[in-house]
């Protein structure tokens, strides 16, 4: 058995030491690569490699269907036979599941099944290195400071069952966060970006970006806390969205749980959400942000099922043309409240119509308004209306008559995603973000920058 070792390998001896009604086995194949700088040089650099496996069992009894769960990391063939005994021995000894379908089946294999995995490595870097030398150099001579990092992973997953799947995706998922500092600290800047490969990533327009950004702030304004028309840019509406998807479940809804419940009962679904023509939507084909195309669920919870590992994934509107259209389902919640199937996507996507950039935007503007680079710290206050509280940082500027005048103070503010779509005026141009406060959970995100009335800005805060 020492001989089993490609990941293919490993699932098939898994599934063959099976002893119960039903195994789904997930072998994830892990690599990664990182450069991080500080002061303008690379400080680290480093890559990294592993596996984990995930082994679920189902037993099925008189009272329904229970399911077992044991997940280890590093593991070897001589580790198999234990780990999967420790699964049946959970399933055993666990009541029936209460999201227990059947295992799905008739899925047409991946043809790169047996394949050997997909690895990253510092090649990855092989443009961007030298391109990030050359900020340093331009940052230097400009008399700002560079600080940051880049991480490359990529994930070779491998689903077997013994319904017969046999299924593979490979995830590469890259991120870039720069912060510009001036030489005495007081000003500060951040961008970020999401990436497949380091190939569409260009650290001079950022670095060109942030010394902008620092010389607004070279003025610096007071404002007391209020209500202000804000411009919440791409990264700001990604990481408000993203929440408000993750809170998007159907069978809370239908119990009353969340924002997208109906007083007196039922759910929102056909209710217009936005006046703008917004489309929020999940494709994990969409270009740019592939993502798995069949689920991956190493355990059960209000929006996964470990028993529908494998199933596939479909375009998905969440809402459409304004209109709330569909809310999160496993198969079993969708039987419980009637509702379509709808797993949730590992990506996000804002449609608005707009063409508008958000310079573009920041220059229509009349009167006066707030410009923001981020929101972070962001917590939920009150699930039913899904009123989240966070933190401004890195910039908040002041935009009057169509130009930025100064860096005003940060705010924390209090504000609902769902109440925010409803009072937006403006949607912008949709491109690729990096969401700054889930982008260690969630970076397959497109957005526009939107235009709010009335953002409310509820207090004061030192932060940065």
């Amino acid at each position: 058995m020492s001989r089993v070792s490609k990941p293919y390998e490993i699932v098939e001896r898994a599934l063959e030491l099976s002893t119960t009604d039903g195994l789904v086995v997930i072998a994830d194949e892990h690599s990664s690569a990182n450069l991080r700088w500080a002061g303008n040089a690379l400080t680290t650099n480093g890559v990294t490699r592993g596996r984990t496996l995930t082994v679920i069992a189902t037993v099925d009894g008189a009272q329904g269907t229970a399911s077992g769960v044991v997940s280890r990391s590093a593991v070897t063939a001589d580790d198999l036979e234990p780990l999967v005994r420790a699964a049946e021995a959970a399933a055993r000894g666990a009541g029936p599941a209460e999201d227990a379908q059947p295992l799905v089946s008739g899925v047409p294999s991946s043809p790169d099944f047996t394949d050997a995995p997909a690895e990253t490595g510092s090649e990855v870097f092989t443009d961007f290195a030298p391109a990030l030398g050359d900020a340093f150099a331009r940052a230097r001579s400009g008399g700002r400071e560079l600080y940051g990092f880049a991480n490359h992973e990529l994930t070779s997953t491998y689903l077997g069952t013994s319904t017969g799947l046999r299924l593979r995706h490979d995830q590469p998922t890259g991120t870039l966060e720069l912060n510009a500092k001036s030489p005495d600290r007081t000003r500060s800047a951040w961008a970020g970006r999401s990436t497949r490969d380091f190939k569409d990533v260009d650290p001079a327009a950022m670095d060109a970006e942030l010394a902008r950004r620092l010389r607004w702030a070279e003025r610096r304004i007071d404002l007391p806390a209020g209500r202000y028309e804000t411009l919440l840019p791409p990264t700001a509406v990604a990481d408000l969205l993203i929440y408000q998807l993750w809170s998007s479940t159907a069978r809370d809804a239908v119990e009353g749980r969340t924002v997208f419940s109906q007083p007196g009962g039922g759910t929102r679904l056909g209710e217009t959400l936005a006046p703008l023509p917004l489309t929020l939507r999940s494709d994990p084909h969409a270009p740019g942000l592939e993502s798995a195309p069949f689920v991956i669920a190493h355990s059960s919870g209000d929006s996964a099922s470990v028993f529908d590992n494998g199933l596939p994934l479909a375009p998905t509107d969440w809402i459409r043309e304004g209109k709330l259209e569909r809310l999160t389902t496993t198969r079993h919640s969708a039987a419980l409240t009637g509702l379509p199937v709808a797993p949730a996507i590992d990506n996000l996507v804002l449609d608005g119509g707009g063409e508008r950039s958000l310079e573009e935007m920041v220059a229509a503007t009349t009167g006066r308004a707030l410009l923001l680079t981020c929101l972070w710290y962001i917590r939920e206050v009150d699930p039913a209306t899904l009123l989240l509280t966070g933190l401004t940082r890195d910039g908040v500027y002041l935009v009057e008559d169509g130009e930025v005048v100064g860096e005003v103070n940060n705010f924390r503010f209090n504000e609902s995603p769902v109440d925010l779509l409803s009072r937006a005026s403006e949607a912008g141009r949709t491109e690729k973000t990096l969401p700054r406060e889930w982008g260690d959970w969630f970076t397959r995100a497109a957005m526009p920058a939107l235009r709010i009335p009335d953002f409310n800005m509820s207090s004061v805060s030192q932060g940065v």
